[in-house]
């Protein structure tokens, strides 16, 4: 074969791995699918981990939204989330008289229920349960 041949197979074999990378990235999934509902940005412990110590649930919302917790079937009351209306931040950290004090060793489920704050309703809710050591 002469030099032509091979320079002409190295350049078809550039051309196919270069197709081959464009489309990978143009088409494969961008792997950002979390499975939460739209005005849901993230929660914390996420979903089945397993957590050592003392963790506190996240709850991320877009602003303006109004969340209710509900920790093992039992409500958490208001004055024990710290919520930030502008960024839809809500925090519940456990300790001495709240509804939960430590966790116990296990799976615990939380469940988030919410509303607009203010306007028209939109509410959601999510489920999840995290593991404790």
């Amino acid at each position: 074969m002469s030099r032509t041949t091979y320079r002409l197979i190295l350049l078809l074999l550039g051309l196919v791995f270069i197709a081959v990378v464009v489309g990978a990235v143009l088409f494969a999934p961008s792997g950002s699918d979390d499975g939460y509902p739209p005005s849901l940005a993230r929660v914390d412990p996420v979903n089945g981990s397993l957590m050592f110590g003392t963790p506190r649930i996240l709850v991320d919302l877009e602003g303006g939204y109004r969340a209710h917790l509900t920790i093992d079937d039992v409500a958490v009351p208001d004055d024990q989330v710290i919520w930030t209306e502008a960024t839809g931040l809500h925090v519940f950290a456990p300790g001495p008289g709240k509804v939960v004090e430590t966790w116990a060793p296990g799976f615990h489920v939380v469940l988030a229920e919410w509303d607009r704050a203010n306007g028209l309703p939109d509410p959601g809710m999510y489920s999840w349960s995290f593991r404790v050591q």
